[in-house]
C-alpha cells in the first residue's frame, strides 16, 4: 500500500493550466482597456424578443466594461404583458413609468442528491407603479402585466455571473408578440 507521500507524488505531465490562466488574465486586462465605459442611447440595442419589446442597456455581447450585470428596458403597451419565464439568477425591476403587476411562482426544491424543482401552484401578485422596485427570486417563474392608461416601462437587471458558473438556465414558458420598435 502506497504512503500518503507516495500517492501525493503520483500524476502526469500535462497542460500548463496556471501559465495559461496568467496569459488569459493578461489578455483580459488588455481587452478591458478597449471596452465601452458609456453606451449612448443610439447604440443601445432594440430587440423584439419572445419576452416582448426590450432595449438592451448593458449586455455581455455589447463590449461594455460592466462584467456582472445584464440590463434592459422592457416596454409594455396598454394592456400588454411579458412572456412567462424563469432564469437561475435573481432579477430586480425599477419601474420608470406606468403601472401594472407581476405574478411570481416561487421555486420549491429538494437538494438531496439531485436538485428537483417544483413551483408554487398559486402565484403571488405584486402591484407596481412608477418609482417602485420589484425583486424576483432566482428561478421563480414570473410574468409582468401592464394595467394603466399609458404604456409602462421598467429597467430589468440580472447577474450574468450565475451563467458564467455554468447555470445558464433560462426557460421561456410563454411567449408574446412584441410590438414594433418605436421610430
Amino acid at each position: 500500500m502506497a504512503s500518503e507521500r507516495e500517492r501525493a507524488m503520483l500524476g502526469k505531465t500535462g497542460p500548463a493550466y496556471y501559465a495559461e490562466s496568467l496569459e488569459r488574465s493578461k489578455k483580459s486586462r488588455e481587452t478591458a482597456k478597449t471596452l465601452h465605459k458609456a453606451v449612448p442611447a443610439e447604440e443601445q440595442v432594440w430587440e423584439r424578443s419572445p419576452q416582448g419589446l426590450i432595449k438592451h442597456l448593458v449586455n455581455g455581447e455589447m463590449d461594455t466594461s460592466e462584467p456582472c450585470l445584464d440590463m434592459y428596458q422592457q416596454y409594455l403597451e396598454v394592456g400588454g404583458k411579458s412572456g412567462k419565464h424563469r432564469h437561475m439568477t435573481e432579477e430586480m425591476l425599477y419601474i420608470i413609468e406606468g403601472s401594472g403587476y407581476d405574478l411570481h411562482w416561487d421555486p420549491q426544491f429538494d437538494a438531496d442528491v439531485t436538485i428537483d424543482f417544483t413551483w408554487s401552484e398559486e402565484s403571488k401578485k405584486f402591484e407596481w407603479k412608477r418609482g417602485d422596485f420589484v425583486y424576483i427570486p432566482a428561478y421563480a417563474i414570473h410574468q409582468h402585466f401592464q394595467t394603466g392608461d399609458t404604456p409602462s416601462r421598467f429597467i430589468s437587471a440580472t447577474s450574468r455571473q450565475v451563467a458564467q458558473l455554468g447555470f445558464d438556465w433560462i426557460d421561456q414558458l410563454e411567449t408574446v408578440e412584441a410590438p414594433p420598435i418605436p421610430s
